[in-house]
């Protein structure tokens, strides 16, 4: 690989080869196992045992896997749900699902029974991948889903269900897909859930050339990937960064994953000690874990394998950025992407970083502060909203639409450009700078949480009349999930109905989204049309939170 040294050089004379045949399995998988030795993925559980992989494990496990949903009338098309730990077969999976041509649906383990449901009716999926410890939430509303027709378990029988160890034992290694399975380039190839401010969340869906191949975009320019590189990205399976950086990114490129299978709470002094352990190259982690990481004594680490760090997921404070430089010699590389994109903008090992900026376009796309009303493009140092140029040339590494969704896609679709719903300015020497969202999605830790999810939770409790849900200002995770409580008739505020709500939120949502601050009100700030405006209570939690004020109820 080249060693870029010239950002606008390159931004310049980028091109993106495109084939017309096009399948991430064979096409990248395939080619880096004709090396046998070639190593793919290091991992490690909870009890620190070690399994490593090459490429041509891969291909092999995944042509059984391929071969298994074959056998089970799978095929081109065929939306498959996979919900697993950071366990080796979540790959081995999905890249065996991606060979015959069906659409993988990934999904994080916190999910709840509802969210399996909506998932499988919202995308009509045939097929349902967990392990045992989830299996019970599809039990629990299968009859629910008319077209789910297999259930796929790791890690034991189970009755209703196909082990997946005892499917594997009998399949072929070898497979080729038949003519009706080969995909092409303008193929789908992945759908993600991604939340919005009203509704369920949106299925976002991509190409073979969309994510596969586009994210050669954030393996070469961010991640910075060399093909003997052993690169940790910290994100759960089911989030959009796993195709960023444990999947895709690294894989394209010839790296080798590190993968740690941890179920519990980030360790920052653990996470140290595996980076000097296994001799980590290239280091992804979210600003939440890089902001416990600089509370330990860096220097006494042996960080001298390390060569590129990068963050994401949510804005990263400079005296982060600095802390870390100090303590390890490293510069943390901030980027901008989305479940809809692949990186749009970063910082580059080739280019000088501004401690909170975002960075630049990445090569391949014409990103831009515009006004969403006019289409036209703000000069340097002005608010407004970041876009991509969509015409007259769409970027390769661009969603095709949120899918069954053409009210979503319209929206975001404007003028020639695709809005990203958020808002940022460029500096004069084209920087970009996050200012925030422009709806109200909440990210915490750099989990995205629709306000719309948790509101819709609280109101099924009997004590709560009407409530609004926002993002509240927090030092270590960015943000937490603060909500605005008007109580029905009847019931008092107490410290225990608080506890109450989170509680009732926690059974009826993915636990990460419950809201960790509860405030009582009697009366919510509203337009004269009667929407709430999310926007007044976040700039007065801005302001508590600045003169140092304290939440009624925070755990």
């Amino acid at each position: 690989m080249p060693n870029i040294t010239d950002y606008d050089a390159e931004y310049a004379a980028f091109s993106l080869d495109v084939p017309e045949r096009l399948n991430f399995g064979f096409d990248v998988i395939d080619k880096w196992a004709e090396d046998p030795q070639k190593l793919a993925m290091l991992w490690v559980d909870e009890d620190g045992a070690e399994a490593r992989y090459t490429f041509a494990d891969i291909k092999r496990e995944s042509n059984r896997f391929a071969n298994v949903l074959k056998g089970l009338g799978l095929g081109k098309g065929d939306g498959v749900m996979i919900v697993l730990p950071r366990v080796p077969e979540w790959h081995m999976m999905l890249v065996g699902i991606m060979k015959i041509g069906a659409i993988p649906m990934p999904g994080t383990v916190l999910l709840t029974p509802k969210d399996y449901e909506y998932r499988i009716n919202a995308a009509d999926a045939k097929a349902v991948i967990v392990d045992a410890a989830n299996a019970s939430k599809v039990d629990e509303i299968r009859a629910g889903c008319p077209t789910l027709q297999h259930g796929i378990v790791l890690g034991g029988a189970r009755e209703n269900w196909i082990d997946y160890g005892a499917a594997m034992a009998g399949a072929a290694d070898m497979f080729s897909p038949a003519e009706a399975d080969v995909t092409y380039k303008d193929d789908a190839s992945m759908i993600y859930f991604t939340s919005g401010t009203t509704g369920g969340p949106k299925m976002v869906l991509h190409t073979q050339a969309s994510y596969p191949l586009a994210h050669r975009i954030t393996g070469t320019y961010w991640l910075d990937l060399q093909p003997d590189d052993l690169h940790w990205n910290l994100s759960d399976n089911g989030w959009a960064k796993a195709a960023y950086s444990s999947l895709f990114g690294p894989w394209v490129m010839g790296a080798a994953v590190f993968i740690q299978n941890a179920s519990g709470r980030f360790d920052g002094k653990e996470a140290l000690e595996l980076l000097q352990k296994y001799g980590i190259n290239t280091f992804c982690a979210p600003p939440t874990a890089y902001r416990m990481m600089v509370l330990e004594d860096l220097q006494q680490y042996d960080l001298s394998k390390l060569r590129h760090c990068v963050g994401a997921g949510e804005p990263l404070n400079p005296e982060v950025i600095e802390a870390w430089r100090a303590g390890t010699g490293f510069t943390i590389y901030d980027g901008y992407g989305q479940t809809e994109t692949v990186l749009l903008v970063g910082n580059y090992p080739c280019m000088e970083v501004k401690p909170g900026s975002m960075g630049k376009p990445s090569p391949g796309f014409d990103v831009q502060i515009i006004d969403a009303h006019s289409g036209e493009i703000l000069p340097p140092g002005q608010e407004g909203d970041i876009a991509v140029r969509v015409k007259p040339e769409r970027p390769v590494g661009l969603f095709v639409e949120y899918w069954r969704n053409p009210e979503a896609t319209n929206q975001s679709f404007v003028g020639g450009w695709y809005l990203t719903g958020d808002r940022g300015m460029r500096d004069e020497d084209g920087y970009f700078w996050f200012v925030g969202r422009a709806d109200d999605v909440i990210i915490s830790a750099g989990y995205r949480i629709g306000p719309f999810e948790v509101e819709s939770a609280l109101i099924e409790h009997e004590a709560v009349m009407e409530s609004a849900v926002v993002a509240s200002p927090d030092e270590m995770r960015g943000a937490v999930v603060k909500a605005f409580v008007i109580l029905a008739p009847g019931h008092e505020a107490s410290p225990d109905l608080a506890v109450a709500l989170q509680d009732h939120v926690k059974d009826l949502t993915a636990p990460y989204k419950y809201p960790r601050e509860v405030e009582f009100v009697t009366e919510l700030p509203k337009t004269i049309s009667g929407k709430i405006r999310r926007v007044e209570l976040r700039e007065r939690e801005a302001a508590r939170k600045l003169q140092g004020g304290s939440a009624t109820k925070e755990l």
